[in-house]
């Protein structure tokens, strides 16, 4: 009930204010009458006249147009009336009393129209002198901004301080989102989310039903859209008006725009600070626990060499202690190569080299996991040589086929595949087990992320985020799909580049001396 009062109030003050100005204008000419009177035997007609003239300009600077127009036709009236012969009488009794009234009317009107101008030109500049100490007040508070609430506040109280209107931000969030800032803030402007979004869109301001939408377009796009409505339900805002708060709009825009990068390069710093802590962590804890590791592997070993000769029962149990003394070892192995990739502590040893070796020496080291699958191969004989590190590569294919031999069945095929495509070389290696979650083929690449988190199967989740970071280091992709007849593909590209030429004599000579 507090807005309709005041407003009404306004309304009341305003009418008040026209018939006073009008009321004063007739006081004023009707005392210049009566001082010219008193004053009758003592001043000329044209000095009469001067006094007259002098009453329409204070009132043209005092009232505006309006009064000044009446004061001036009062004016002649009153001097035809009290001091033209014949007097007390509307009657001219000489013609050159006429050209008196035409001129002394349209000079009246002339300068009461240019005072009331130059009344209004100074309001105005007034106004726009306080509208721009407004918006440097606002620029100034603005520059201490932090979130995109505390910029909300300020620039509602400004605007309705200055500009006598109601304001409301409405921001957009990642998924382009408009919603009110703050969330959950009282909405005082009755705005439509169409005309809202409309704008938004269209980056350009518009008008409904008094209400103006400015779209807070910034230098890398728009965020969100400034809603205004007049304090006044029955006015509108005005053209100078629309131009000031169009600036403030794109004043916004920056200042959210720039808290909005804040808030960014808080996160990252946050992300990247709690990265660093918990590589830190991974790291020094591998370190201590490979020792202990390493001693219960070889405890085990010892175990079976020892005399008398341990039972069958026993061979067993100390068989599965190393088997799950070699698998922690595992895991702790991809915990530490984790955290070295990422502090950038690992540095490739890039070596020009045929694949089918390090495809090898992977199938050695994972032998002791594959239980009864069998491993085939495809390597086509004409695969070009490739530069990388040889340790790093084998790590991959390493995990990869650990991969694949835990998700496999018993007696299960795992296929290891290589083809050359365009500039890159593929190699796969191809599951027949349950296959990947749809939707999972990007996150099982993520840290700690597993590919069924509901498996009993054990892992941590490294062995396919540590291959990414070792293939993308190389300049090379990874990816997974699911198999058609069943099971999971795992594919990485490494780019062939411009390997050295081989001489056709020295292949000769080593196919010569091969037995």
């Amino acid at each position: 009930m507090v807005r309709p009062m005041r407003i009404g109030f306004r309304r009341l003050y305003s009418r008040y204010a026209v018939i006073r100005d009008h009321a004063l204008s007739v006081a004023v000419c009707v005392a210049i009458t009566l001082i010219a009177l008193f004053l009758g035997d003592f001043l000329d007609l044209a000095n009469i006249v001067m006094l007259f003239l002098l009453a329409v300009v204070l009132i043209a600077w005092r009232g505006g147009r309006s009064p000044a127009v009446m004061a001036a036709f009062l004016s002649v009236a009153l001097f035809d009336f009290f001091f033209v012969p014949p007097r007390f009488s509307f009657a001219v009794s000489d013609f050159q009393y006429v050209v008196t009234f035409v001129v002394m009317l349209s000079v009246a009107l002339i300068i009461g129209q240019l005072t009331a101008q130059l009344r209004r030109q100074a309001a105005l500049a007034s106004i726009r002198e306080q509208r721009t100490g407004a918006l440097y007040e606002m620029a100034l508070q603005l520059s201490g901004a932090v979130t995109r609430e505390q910029t909300a506040e300020i620039a509602a109280n400004l605007l309705g301080r200055t500009f006598n209107v109601r304001a409301v931000l409405l921001l957009a969030d990642r998924e382009d989102r408009l919603s009110v800032i703050p969330r959950g803030g009282p909405v005082i402007v009755p705005l439509s989310a169409e005309l809202a979004r409309l704008a938004y869109d269209q980056g350009k301001p518009s008008t409904f039903d008094r209400i103006s939408y400015f779209p807070l377009r910034a230098p890398m796009r728009t965020r969100g859209v400034l809603v205004v409505a007049p304090d006044d339900a029955t006015a509108a805002v005005h053209e100078n008006q629309r131009q000031l708060l169009e600036t403030v709009a794109s004043l916004l825009a920056i200042v959210i725009e720039r808290v909005h990068y804040v808030e960014v390069a808080h996160e990252a710093l946050l992300n990247v600070e709690s990265e660093r802590l918990r590589n830190s962590l991974l790291s020094a804890l591998s370190h201590d626990l490979r020792t202990p590791l390493t001693a219960l592997i070889g405890l085990a070993d010892s175990l079976t060499i020892t005399k008398p000769v341990l039972s069958p029962p026993q061979r067993e149990t100390a068989a599965l202690i190393r088997d799950q003394a070699l698998r922690m070892s595992h895991f702790v192995h991809n915990i530490l190569d984790m955290a070295r990739l990422q502090s950038g502590a690992v540095q490739l040893r890039k070596e020009w080299q045929p694949l089918e070796e390090v495809v090898g020496s992977s199938l050695k080291s994972v032998e002791t996991y594959l239980g009864e699958r069998v491993v085939k191969t495809a390597l086509p004989a004409d695969l070009p040589l490739l530069e990388f590190d040889a340790v790093l590569i084998e790590r991959v294919l390493f995990n990869l086929l650990d991969n694949a031999a835990k998700y496999s069945p018993a007696g299960g095929e795992i296929l290891i595949a290589a083809r050359r495509r365009g500039a890159f070389v593929e190699v796969s290696v191809a599951d027949q087990g349950p296959g990947l979650v749809p939707g999972s083929e990007t996150s099982v690449f993520d840290k700690f992320m597993r590919g069924n988190p509901q498996s009993n199967i054990p892992g941590v989740g490294l062995g396919l985020a540590i291959s990414r970071a070792i293939v993308e280091a190389h300049g090379g992709r990874i990816w997974a799909t699911n198999r058609a007849g069943g099971g999971a593909e795992f594919v990485f590209a490494l780019p062939v580049g411009n390997p050295p030429a081989i001489d056709a004599a020295f292949v000769e000579g080593i196919e010569r001396e091969t037995p």
